[in-house]
């Protein structure tokens, strides 16, 4: 049995994306995996012609009779899914050749966590996410945003079976976020700090050409996070939690300590030196 089930489903992704993905995985300096692709376009036959131009016997390629969607196609994916753990990947995105060996070592050498995941590049747009390390931090900021990267992260397989969490259709295009907060009570999370995946951040994507209806399902989130874990929602509101983090020159040296207080935001060079303070809602 593999280490590692990659899980990537695909619907009518241009190529020229659908190779990078795919050559980024293959590359990876971490090889025990299966690599798990499902297309959920089966009248694109491009797709399956691409997939089946890779000579790798990692590669485990499957076709939905017709279109069933994200969330089930998700769904489809851990059930065909034999490794300990699995990595969640987008089919136009680029994981660094670094991602599956960082996150398989962090989940052997801490049981207690059951998610993994870390920062993401987004291009051609040039920027990048800057997520909380520690589960306690993580937790608290999951009540108003979601900072779980979903296609550079990875799942304890054990903790979505033994719990039977699964990702809900009702929630699509935000089922990520979803599957996400309803893990808190069961499992810890972590961030590498550190880029483990390109995020390819077009007007194509989902979340762009969905906005009204991944704005209202990322809200429905939130409003299942306030009543299910209400300690969690208020200390959070009422920025009883502090929360710190660094902005790292090169991902490795720490430049700039953020601190987030009650209704303000402070920036440190170094970590002791004041130079800016904002005032913000978290």
């Amino acid at each position: 049995m593999p280490k590692v089930s990659v899980l990537m489903p695909v619907y009518n992704t241009k190529e020229e994306f659908l190779r990078e993905a795919i050559s980024s995985i293959l590359s990876q300096t971490f090889t025990d995996f299966e690599f798990l692709i499902l297309n959920d376009s089966p009248d694109n036959t491009e797709i399956e012609k691409i997939v089946k131009s890779y000579e790798d016997n990692r590669i485990k390629y499957f076709k939905n009779e017709k279109n069933i969607g994200i969330s089930d196609s998700r769904n489809k994916l851990i059930d065909l899914a034999n490794g300990e753990y699995l990595a969640i990947f987008d089919h136009d995105d680029v994981s660094v050749p670094t991602r599956l060996e960082q996150e398989v070592e962090i989940l052997d050498k801490h049981p207690e966590i059951g998610v993994v995941s870390g920062n993401i590049h987004r291009f051609p747009k040039e920027s990048r996410s800057f997520h909380p390390e520690k589960n306690i931090e993580i937790k608290f900021t999951l009540m108003h945003s979601n900072v779980i990267a979903h296609t550079a992260a990875m799942f304890r397989k054990s903790v979505l079976i033994v719990n039977n969490i699964r990702y809900e259709k009702n929630f699509s295009p935000a089922e990520d976020y979803r599957i996400v907060l309803r893990l808190i009570p069961y499992t810890m999370f972590y961030n590498i700090q550190a880029i483990l995946v390109n995020y390819r951040d077009e007007e194509t994507n989902t979340t762009h050409t969905n906005w009204d209806k991944m704005v209202n399902a990322d809200a429905l989130c939130r409003c299942y996070a306030a009543k299910e874990y209400p300690y969690l929602y208020q200390t959070n509101k009422n920025n009883v939690y502090i929360k710190k983090q660094w902005i790292r020159l090169f991902d490795l040296i720490p430049f700039i300590k953020i601190k987030n207080k009650p209704n303000k935001r402070k920036y440190y060079l170094f970590g002791f030196i004041p130079f800016l303070s904002i005032r913000s809602k978290f």
